[in-house]
């Protein structure tokens, strides 16, 4: 059993190479951003310590570009070349005090110590055995890794019934419960921002799920993207005659301490 999990993490972890696809980085403009209180709040996690950020799968950098200007410094790693150059086009991208580092987190030359290590909705994508006690020993004393989510209503991966499913070209592995479990990580505390209200058409609604490792249009071939997109539009037209889908969107984010060694190995 122990063998099949490693084995299924493994390739969920291999289809965040999707990152890399041009399409997904050109759909990603279409995920809604963060809320400003996230940035509020993650300043406070860093209280009155001084120092860099660390930006752990910084993407095109919705959180580094927002925070560089509130802090000393921020290092923004990522393992795709793409969306950071994509990163340093954006508003803050070429700001001084941010450093885009490509690589992978624990492949990259890092210069800790950090005040604050974030992550985007990027920490599932990675092996909490090993990238734990690395944010652990890059770590300021009392400081935190804070992960950062989107919550968008409604659901994006409800929103179109059995479109997803059928066509999506991975998978969902709900990990990091389980390694909470495990003793990866000691969770201190958890908050979630107001909303706001973020209206797209039915086209970039479409175009968003591109921006997602399962729906890149160089894997899943230009005849089922196409079809994909058809079958999404229809299905979004029918309960948004409109022409528009209206969301709230929040950021939820957790923030602890990363363990260096899992309790049973202590």
């Amino acid at each position: 059993m122990a063998e099949e999990a490693h084995s299924a993490a493994s390739a969920y972890r291999a289809h965040a190479a999707a990152f890399q696809d041009k399409s997904v980085v050109y759909a990603y403009r279409y995920r809604p951003i963060y809320p400003s209180a996230t940035f509020d709040l993650l300043v406070q996690l860093m209280g009155t310590r001084p120092g860099a950020v660390l930006d752990v799968g910084c993407g095109s950098g919705d959180i580094a570009r927002q925070l560089v200007p509130r802090v000393e410094r921020v290092d923004a790693v990522d393992f795709s070349s793409q969306m950071l150059e994509r990163g340093r086009q954006l508003p803050n991208g070429d700001h001084p005090a941010l450093r885009w580092l490509y690589g992978r987190i624990e492949e990259v030359q890092l210069q800790p110590p950090y005040a604050l290590v974030t992550a985007g909705e990027s920490m599932h994508w990675l092996d909490w055995h090993i990238v734990m006690p690395l944010l652990h020993d890059v770590l300021q004393d009392g400081a935190y890794l804070a992960m950062v989510g989107r919550q968008i209503t409604p659901d994006i991966w409800s929103l179109l019934g059995d479109v997803v499913p059928r066509y999506r070209a991975d998978f969902y592995l709900p990990q990091s419960q389980e390694r909470q479990e495990q003793g990866l990580f000691q969770q201190v505390g958890e908050s979630t921002t107001e909303a706001y209200a973020f209206v797209q058409s039915l086209a970039d609604v479409v175009e968003s799920y591109h921006s997602r490792a399962g729906f890149s249009r160089e894997r899943m071939g230009p005849l089922k993207a196409a079809a994909f997109d058809r079958e999404a539009e229809q299905a979004l037209l029918a309960a948004y005659p409109d022409g528009v889908v209206p969301f709230q969107v929040r950021a939820q984010i957790t923030w602890g301490v990363p363990q260096k060694k899992t309790p049973d190995v202590l």
